[in-house]
């Protein structure tokens, strides 16, 4: 005859690793599904002015960026505090502007050329010149779909 073991209460059953590997491969998706990667390096201050009616620009990769302000301050003992412009990663001058409409058109497909859209991000404190040297610079390279980039908000707050 067969001896009968009583089941001892105190011991737990081990932990099931089965699954371990599908909660790994879920955590990885998901962070990479939630994580954007910053295309430029923000050179300069760019606190955006407010406005009221704004509207959303689907396509991000038909926008080309041009970024206007003082430069932050690590940049500032290099570049002074004067306004500047930022293409890409780099200051640039005005005269650049034309050059990186023309590269960024290069780097389109043909069919996408007549969908391109410049959206200029200019701090709130940069004066106005600089932006109407940018815009006729667009003008040349016949970049006429701008866009200013915007916060939504009351535009009353741009005064103060």
């Amino acid at each position: 005859m067969s001896k009968f073991k009583k089941k001892k209460s105190g011991d737990l059953p081990a932990i099931s690793t089965a699954s371990l590997p599908d909660i790994v491969f879920m955590l990885l998706f998901f962070f990479m599904v939630a994580t954007v990667m910053r295309q430029n390096t923000l050179m300069v201050q760019n606190k955006l002015p407010f406005a009221d009616q704004v509207e959303k620009l689907d396509k991000k990769d038909l926008i080309m960026y041009i970024y206007a302000g003082k430069p932050s301050q690590r940049y500032q003992a290099k570049y002074g505090t004067e306004a500047r412009i930022q293409l890409n990663d780099k200051f640039a001058s005005v005269e650049e502007v034309q050059q990186f409409i023309y590269a960024e058109r290069e780097s389109k497909r043909e069919e996408l050329i007549p969908y391109l859209t410049t959206a200029l991000k200019v701090d709130e404190e940069t004066n106005m010149g600089l932006v109407s040297d940018i815009k006729q610079e667009l003008r040349k390279a016949e970049a006429l779909k701008i866009n200013y980039t915007t916060v939504v908000g009351d535009a009353m707050q741009n005064v103060n």
